[in-house]
């Protein structure tokens, strides 16, 4: 039996408490560290989860023990600070979604992970709700998918930034169901086009609400609507979702056992298997990777993608116009050029030959 892979958080505000239960859980691991810039609240996050005995500090540099890996919980916008140092420092680094909040940021993350030689791995916890993983077992079932649809509904009223923002569905949100059609789909984006308003009785300053259709190198169509401002009859966190494939059709509510029918009107039935889901299986798969030198889901190259697909959708809404995924990429990638400081990740960043291979979006 392997030794626990020792962790450090950094992060310990309402998601990063989620995340020491979530570790507390796991006998694969043990906490060593953890890092909040309120020294207060870090100790007490510590303290209510059984870690009365582990240090807390201000940074990274000011924990004495050793640590193998990093779990990165703090806000989207000190995501790069935070995993690149982790990574530079020479260990791996498991990060909260968003990746970061700009594919500029996300592609300098991806250089720190090649220049250090460790793993970054993104938490996209949605895809490993043991519904989604059989779900995707039925569609492998019904053959190639031609259309795949999300619906989501929901009226939250959250009093903070996101009612500030100016796209809160497309940026907060919709990475989601946005990462997971990947997933379902098994092929990647290459154009989208987006409508995003904002409803008459809307609580929110900017757009809740957007449609959006993506096509897939495949010829599958994505379609994904939505409303933060939709309150009655709401969906699922997750989404309604439907597949329609040449073998039948697909569809799951989002929180329960996905339904299918097959063709010929018979039954295909689900088979959820005995899996962590959430954040607990996003730890369970980074550590076995980690172990293995394996590549997870949401590995760093491939998580840029889904980030690529948010900025082009606010990208279409903006424009009125469909606009291409590798647009997105080869712009960011410039953009990334000629503002990222660090010598060494901008040497390597121009050693690429193609962004879009980096990336994984061509062959």
């Amino acid at each position: 039996m392997p030794e626990p892979l020792r962790l450090l958080q950094v992060g310990a505000g309402g998601m990063g408490r989620a995340w020491l239960r979530t570790i507390a859980a796991n006998p694969d691991v043990r906490l060593v560290g953890l890092v909040d810039l309120d020294l207060d609240v870090a100790r007490s996050a510590a303290d209510d989860n059984g870690y009365h005995d582990v240090p807390v500090v201000t940074s990274l540099a000011g924990l004495s023990v050793e640590f193998d890996a990093v779990i990165d919980v703090t806000v989207p916008v000190a995501h790069p600070k935070v995993s690149v140092e982790a990574l530079l420092r020479g260990v791996p680094v498991l990060c909260e979604k968003p990746l970061a909040e700009t594919v500029r940021e996300c592609l300098q993350m991806v250089a720190a992970s090649e220049v250090s030689g460790k793993l970054l791995m993104v938490s996209q916890s949605r895809r490993y709700f043991r519904a989604v993983n059989a779900f995707q077992r039925q569609l492998a079932d019904l053959g190639s998918i031609g259309t795949l649809s999300c619906e989501f509904f929901k009226a939250p009223h959250f009093s903070g930034f996101r009612e500030r923002m100016a796209e809160p569905l497309l940026v907060d949100m919709a990475i989601h169901q946005f990462d997971l059609s990947r997933k379902l789909i098994g092929a990647e984006p290459v154009t989208v086009y987006c409508d995003s308003y904002n409803p008459s009785w809307s609580w929110f300053d900017g757009n809740a609400a957007a449609s959006a259709i993506f096509t897939y190198a495949d010829g599958t169509r994505f379609a994904f609507t939505g409303s933060w401002c939709a309150a009655g009859l709401e969906t699922s966190w997750n989404g309604r979702w439907r597949a329609v494939a040449p073998g039948g059709t697909a569809t799951w509510d989002g929180d329960n056992a996905p339904v299918a029918e097959l063709a010929s009107g018979e039954a295909l039935p689900a088979e959820p298997a005995d899996e962590p889901e959430e954040i607990a299986g996003s730890l369970a798969e980074f550590v076995d990777a980690v172990r293995t030198s394996t590549i997870p889901q949401s590995e760093v190259h491939s998580n840029v993608i889904s980030i690529a697909m948010v900025e082009a959708a606010v990208r279409s809404a903006a424009t009125g116009s469909p606009v291409r995924i590798a647009d997105v990429l080869e712009s960011a990638y410039q953009e990334a050029l000629t503002t990222t400081q660090d010598a060494t990740l901008l040497a390597t960043m121009k050693a690429w030959p193609n962004v879009l291979k980096v990336v994984g979006l061509e062959p």
